[in-house]
C-alpha cells in the first residue's frame, strides 16, 4: 500500500483546478454558446436556421442528451482500468467525470481533464510517472478510436463501396493522413526515452526530457493495454467515440434531416482537431469544423447549423453537470483524513 495522504496545502487543487477559475472558465464558455445561438437567432440570412430550432423534435433532442450520458459512462468505463483498476468504481466516477468536466470548460482537447485526473490520483497515492505513461496511453488509445474509423471508412467510401458518392480528397486524402497518424503513434516507442540530463541542465532541458520520456513510454503502454484486451478498456473507447457521433445523428433527425451515417463518421474527425485549438471549450473550432466538412460532403446547410449547435451544447452541459457534481465529491474525498490509497 501507498502512504495515506493527509490534506495539507500540497493536497489542495493546483491554481487552475481551483473553484473560482473554473467557475471563470464555466462563465466564458457559456457566453460564448450564448453568443453562438444570438447569432444563430439575430444574425440576417439564417432564417432557415432559426425556423428549424423552433420546430426541433424534442424527442430527438431528448435521445441526443441520452446518447451524450453512454459517451461519458463509455469514458469512465475505459478510465477504470487504465488509472484506477484497483481502486473502486466510486473513485472512477468521481475522477473521471471530474476530467470531464474539465474538459468541457479548458481548451487542450481533453489534456487538461487528464492533468485534473492526475493531480487526484497522485494524491491518493499513485506515482506521478505512471501517472504521465497512463495519461498519454489513455489520451492515444482514446484518440486512436477515430482515427481507425476515419483510415476505414475513407478507404471504403473512396472505392465506392458504402456511402454516397465524394472526392477522393475528402475521402482518400483523410484516409491516408489517419494511417500516416496511426503509423506515427506505433513508431514512438522506436525514438526512445533518451538519457537523462544532466543536473546542471537548464528546467527547459529538464521539462522537454520529462515530456518524450513520458511520450515514448505512455505510447509503449498504449500499445500494451490494447493488446491486453481488457474489455473495458476496448468497450470505454469504444462507447465514446460510438456514443458521441451518434449524438450528432440524432441532433440531425431532432431537425428532420437525414444524413449518412459515414458522412457524420468523416466530418466528426475535422471537428476533433478543430477542438486542438487554445479556445476555451473549443467553441468555434469545433463547430466549424463540423459544419464545413459536412456541408462539403453534401448535407443541407441549415440543418448542419442547427444540429451542430444543438451538439456542442448537450455536448458542453452534461459532461460540466456531471464534472461538478464528480469534482465536489473528488475535494471531499480527498479532505477525508484517511482513505485507502492503493497502487495501481
Amino acid at each position: 500500500m501507498s502512504a495515506i495522504h493527509q490534506p495539507t496545502a500540497e493536497t489542495l487543487p493546483p491554481r487552475a483546478f481551483e473553484t473560482r477559475r473554473l467557475l471563470t472558465g464555466a462563465a466564458q464558455v457559456t457566453a460564448l454558446i450564448g453568443a453562438l445561438v444570438l447569432v444563430a437567432v439575430l444574425a440576417p440570412g439564417l432564417g432557415d436556421v432559426r425556423g428549424l430550432l423552433a420546430d426541433a423534435n424534442l424527442a430527438w433532442v431528448a435521445v441526443a442528451v441520452g446518447l451524450q450520458l453512454l459517451s461519458c459512462l463509455s469514458y469512465v468505463l475505459m478510465f477504470r482500468p487504465i488509472f484506477c483498476g484497483a481502486r473502486s468504481w466510486a473513485t472512477a466516477h468521481r475522477i473521471g467525470w471530474s476530467a470531464l468536466g474539465m474538459g468541457s470548460i479548458v481548451p487542450a482537447s481533453g489534456a487538461a481533464g487528464l492533468a485534473l485526473g492526475g493531480w487526484a490520483l497522485v494524491q491518493d497515492g499513485m506515482e506521478p510517472d505512471r501517472v504521465a505513461r497512463r495519461s498519454v496511453a489513455f489520451f492515444l488509445i482514446k484518440g486512436s478510436v477515430n482515427f481507425v474509423a476515419v483510415a476505414v471508412l475513407g478507404t471504403v467510401m473512396a472505392l465506392g463501396l458504402v456511402g454516397p458518392p465524394v472526392s477522393l480528397w475528402l475521402t482518400a486524402l483523410p484516409a491516408a493522413l489517419a494511417l500516416l497518424a496511426i503509423g506515427a503513434v506505433l513508431l514512438l516507442p522506436r525514438l526512445g526515452e533518451g538519457a537523462p540530463p544532466p543536473a546542471t541542465a537548464g528546467r527547459a532541458r529538464h521539462a522537454a526530457a520529462l515530456t518524450r520520456r513520458s511520450v515514448v513510454a505512455g505510447s509503449r503502454e498504449a500499445v500494451e493495454i490494447v493488446r491486453a484486451g481488457d474489455p473495458l478498456v476496448l468497450a470505454g473507447a469504444i462507447g465514446y467515440w460510438l456514443f458521441d457521433n451518434a449524438v450528432l445523428w440524432a441532433a440531425f433527425h431532432a431537425f428532420g434531416a437525414e444524413v449518412d451515417i459515414t458522412i457524420i463518421l468523416l466530418g466528426y474527425l475535422v471537428g476533433q482537431l478543430g477542438g486542438l485549438l487554445p479556445i476555451p471549450g473549443g467553441i468555434g473550432g469545433i463547430d466549424g469544423g463540423l459544419i464545413g466538412m459536412l456541408i462539403a460532403f453534401g448535407a443541407p446547410a441549415a440543418a448542419t447549423a442547427a444540429a451542430v449547435l444543438t451538439y456542442r451544447v448537450i455536448l458542453f452541459w452534461l459532461p460540466l453537470i456531471g464534472g461538478a457534481v464528480g469534482f465536489v465529491a473528488l475535494r471531499r474525498w480527498l479532505a477525508r483524513p484517511r482513505r485507502h490509497a492503493v497502487a495501481d
